[in-house]
């Protein structure tokens, strides 16, 4: 079993998080990154497609020095608009948003690091049948896994800021699982750089050592943790590399909106670790516990969403 407090000593300070947050800003500024829209929408030719301005497109990102990664981009049906931002759960799964391009919004899905293509998951990109981001993040000591996954999002985030029919500083985050997580981590950074709101479906990414101490979500996702620890060097430095990416300590510069949701039956990311983040957070916040709800995308997280951006995005 971990020792929670601990655990949380070997953490960085809230000094060294704003400096780490700093640290992606100057990475995403320095890297030069050519953006191409691509000729193809992923919908099958018998559904039929409208050539215009309003079409869906994968968009591919290739910036230097690093590996090329996609977005689909989804447009309002009418702008100017806000802009949403989805980004995937560990299976790095791409989708699409279409219901809420009609309701007036930009959206952006984000899949970092190359793993999943127009094509389809990029599994030569896997280790032990696994995507390596996390554990990655302790081997690097931070400067690796999760922070490339991050600038990959500023990257992308900044292209589509610069459309002609997204809103200046409206901008929103939504996501389940690691979506929900890095939703949140995303919120912290986009502070005072144009953030509406969060959405944080059933989070990962929330109190590691709260979770390693349950059995359960050790059968899961939270089994990942072990694994990068396993492979570090120097187990309190990788646990520290952890906490950068622990929204536990982002709680406090989530200043705007946040929205957290989360399953009775969920085994992956346990409802009170998410409870105890909800509890940290400073500004409007909705926590909603689902009885019988176990690890997935919900039709309820969806009509939350909805009315969510719609009063605060």
């Amino acid at each position: 079993m971990i020792d929670n407090d601990e655990k949380f000593e070997q953490y960085p300070n809230q000094e060294e998080i704003d400096q780490w947050v700093q640290s992606l800003w100057d990475l995403a500024e320095t890297t030069e990154c050519i953006v191409d829209i691509l000729n193809t929408n992923g919908v099958a030719h018998n559904f039929g497609s409208n050539n215009n301005e309003y079409e869906f497109a994968y968009v591919k990102f290739i910036p230097k020095g690093m590996d090329e990664f996609f977005g689909y981009w989804q447009p309002a049906m009418s702008g100017p608009a806000p802009l949403l931002i989805h980004v995937p759960g560990y299976s790095a799964e791409m989708s699409m948003h279409p219901y809420l391009a009609v309701q007036g919004y930009n959206v952006l899905h984000i899949s970092p690091l190359g793993y999943t293509s127009p094509d389809g998951p990029m599994e030569s990109k896997k280790i032990n049948g696994e995507w390596p981001v996390l554990p990655e993040t302790n081997t690097a000591s931070a400067e690796g896994g999760y922070k490339h996954w991050l600038v990959n999002c500023i990257l992308a985030i900044k292209w589509a800021m610069n459309r002609e029919k997204v809103i200046e500083n409206r901008i929103s985050f939504f996501g389940t699982s690691q979506g929900g997580g890095a939703s949140l981590l995303l919120g912290s950074i986009f502070q005072n750089k144009g953030v509406r709101c969060v959405a944080a479906d059933l989070a990962f990414l929330t109190n590691y050592p709260m979770a390693l101490n349950n059995t359960k979500a050790l059968e899961g996702a939270y089994s990942l943790v072990l694994c990068g620890l396993s492979m570090s060097h120097d187990k309190a430095v990788g646990f520290k590399a952890l906490g950068y990416f622990d929204t536990i300590l982002h709680a406090r510069r989530l200043t705007c909106p946040v929205l957290l949701t989360a399953g009775e039956k969920d085994t992956i990311c346990p409802p009170e670790t998410i409870e105890s983040l909800f509890k940290l957070l400073p500004g409007t916040r909705s926590y909603s516990y689902f009885d019988n709800l176990s690890h997935r995308y919900s039709r309820e997280f969806i009509q939350m969403i909805s009315a969510w951006f719609r009063m605060y995005s």
